[in-house]
């Protein structure tokens, strides 16, 4: 039996460990074929994780309902679907969903996407595990753009399927349309340890909308996650924002010496910082103003 190798070459002997730079270094080598995919940014990629890793989030898939397991039963919203968090399942779902939020994991992603500064949800609000049921359906939609809790900017989305022997006859098909709902450009199967990744936009249309014809205890499982970017905080005044030591009364001069050192040292920082911001902030100004005449012609 042939051994295929996963995207994602992550450690399981010890946990799940991955290192960034070869995260990084795989993500970039995808990067061209997500930008310029139809009918938005995205990516399908098969055996996305390790046999052992994701055999194992199969095997400790939770069989039963758990404490904050959200059931939608929303028509065209969302029918027969069973929502789970992470932190109500075992060690190992645990573990893996800790992975899914790593700095390895980002980096790979920031690389697929060409995203800077993506982060992670904690909270897993709308993510986790994902269950539909025979009969169930999502119905083609653009998620929800901010998080109000965190009050960050949704921008990824991540779908990790867990569906052995999955037939076509089941229906389920992740649909994704043109961004003038006219045309589904691509149907891609659910199949077990295939990875959808995508941008999050006001108009990447999505879903499953026609009831699944599963036989009886046969579901649709999959992972949700969803990754986010925080707005830029403006430095309007170049006041640092760098760390501030300060020597005791009581301390030697050799300290005080060096406190002074890391003050000019965290000024010249602050300078430059606001320099770039000024700089950034005139193209941002200037960019503007040529896309509102280049409207207006």
């Amino acid at each position: 039996m042939s051994v295929i190798t996963p995207v994602l070459p992550i450690e399981c002997a010890n946990g799940f460990v991955l290192d960034q730079v070869k995260a990084r270094t795989i993500g970039d080598e995808l990067m061209n074929d997500y930008a310029f995919a139809e009918p938005f940014p995205h990516m399908v990629i098969d055996n996305f994780l390790p046999t052992a890793m994701i055999e194992g989030i199969l095997a400790h898939f939770p069989a039963d309902a758990k404490a904050h397991d959200k059931v939608y039963q929303k028509g065209y919203g969302g029918t027969h679907k069973r929502q789970t968090l992470p932190y109500d399942c075992d060690e190992y779902v645990r573990n893996a969903f800790s992975f899914f939020n790593s700095a390895a994991m980002l980096q790979f992603l920031e690389g697929v996407t060409n995203i800077k500064g993506l982060l992670p949800d904690p909270y897993f609000s709308g993510g986790g595990l994902h269950e539909t049921a025979k009969g169930g359906l999502l119905g083609i939609h653009a998620d929800f753009r901010v998080n109000e809790g965190l009050q960050l900017l949704r921008r990824v989305n991540v779908l990790i399927y867990l569906n052995k022997d999955w037939q076509e006859s089941y229906g389920g098909n992740l649909e994704l349309w043109d961004r003038e709902m006219k045309a589904n450009v691509k149907s891609v199967a659910p199949i077990f340890n295939r990875c959808v990744i995508f941008n999050t936009d006001e108009d990447s249309f999505h879903g499953h909308p026609d009831p699944l014809t599963t036989p009886e205890g046969l579901t649709r499982r999959s992972i949700a996650l969803y990754y986010y970017t925080s707005t830029a905080i403006a430095n309007d005044s170049g006041e640092s924002r760098h760390t501030l030591y300060v020597a005791r009364p009581n301390d030697s001069e050799q300290v005080k010496a060096d406190v002074r050192k890391l003050a000019k040292k965290r000024e010249k920082r602050a300078k430059k910082i606001f320099k770039t911001s000024e700089k950034t902030s005139f193209m941002q100004k200037l960019l503007s103003l040529k896309d509102k005449l280049f409207n207006r012609n």
